[in-house]
């Protein structure tokens, strides 16, 4: 399948110095032969790449151009964890260098591993949209993948000092409310009610796991049979509350009747066709045994947190730091977000 395209004008590198760099960095996976480069065009913040030639394809990864928020794209945390996750999780590609040198790409970047398969965002592929079980399997592999990763014994892979998990949604309610205000490029009074209401009805964490901190559909890679392949984007995890990651699942989890829909554009993947929001609570309690009662809390956060991102990554296309054009239509979404986060929240 066909995944790549040229690279963008503003995203683009200077290619010659990148090849020379991995040559020297990783010679027993890029070879001394030459190296080109494309773009995986599909995300909307950190930029993915691909490297073709030597043993095998690689992908390279770096923060986009411009300002970025305060601990967000964080090549080195994600390179950190895929470099360690990939022994007790399959579904997370293997790292295999972090370069810290803006010089090369502009920002610091890693490489990591290839995968194939449907990295699903605007619609069903042909075989999913076809056969309503392969649509059913690919729902439950994701939620799967979620309780799967919540299992995962973070000292078993290196990974028990990730993180701060002491107050970590009081921190990430504090931290989000200031990304806001760096962002905003209007007024939403919902915003300041939705982090009012989150401050007030802390609830007291279960557990510190490891955290994807952004598990979503597009996030994740499905091959033909609805298995789960790959997730990606793992440069917010962390070690915390796991019912953060559910609450986010949630709040992606692309239904009509939800405000959540319209960030997912009119030919939207409609996952709960195939699996209803409570059939993915049911799922993950049974699979993790951790106790889901407050998810609303969770899913009003995690829309109050996607509300931010979202202003954030339009912030970026009106200041001009890029020119793609999907980011145009972020611009009406943020106060929709904030509306449905204080309904989940009241």
């Amino acid at each position: 399948m066909t995944d790549t395209a040229p690279i963008r004008p503003e995203e683009r590198f200077d290619e010659t110095k990148a090849a020379d760099y991995l040559r020297r960095a990783l010679p027993d996976l890029v070879g001394d032969g030459p190296l080109e480069f494309d773009q995986f065009p599909g995300g909307a913040a950190n930029l993915t790449y691909r490297v073709t030639g030597g043993t095998q394809e690689l992908v390279l990864r770096r923060a986009p151009l411009g300002e970025v928020a305060q601990g967000g794209h964080d090549m080195e945390r994600e390179h950190r964890v895929l470099s360690r996750m990939w022994r007790a999780y399959p579904e997370a590609p293997r790292a295999f260098h972090f370069c810290a040198d803006p010089s090369i790409l502009g920002k610091p970047f890693f490489v990591m591993e290839r995968r194939r398969g449907h990295v699903i965002r605007g619609e069903w592929p042909a075989s999913f949209a076809a056969d309503p079980d392969v649509r059913r399997a690919a729902a439950r592999n994701l939620v799967g993948g979620l309780a799967r990763l919540h299992l995962v014994d973070p000292a078993a892979v290196d990974l028990d000092d990730l993180g701060h998990p002491d107050g970590f949604v009081e921190r990430q309610i504090d931290g989000w409310a200031r990304r806001w205000e760096a962002a905003a490029t209007r007024d939403v009074p919902e915003m300041s009610i939705a982090a009012e209401l989150l401050v007030s009805d802390l609830p007291q964490p279960q557990a510190a796991v490891v955290l994807h901190n952004d598990y979503k559909l597009d996030n994740t890679m499905l091959d033909d049979q609805g298995n789960l392949v790959a997730v990606f984007d793992w440069d917010m995890s962390t070690r915390g509350d796991p019912l953060v990651d559910l609450g986010t699942l949630l709040a992606y989890w692309a239904d009509p009747a939800d405000p959540t829909f319209l960030i997912f554009g009119d030919s939207a993947v409609t996952l709960a066709d195939d699996l209803a929001k409570p059939a993915v609570v049911e799922q993950y309690a049974a699979t993790t045994g951790f106790d889901v009662t407050e998810i609303d809390y969770y899913e009003g956060l995690a829309l109050y947190r996607i509300a931010v991102i979202i202003e954030q990554i339009y912030a970026r296309y009106a200041a001009g730091q890029t020119t793609d054009r999907r980011f145009a239509r972020f611009a009406p979404l943020a106060p929709l977000l904030a509306i449905a986060a204080v309904s989940k929240l009241q």
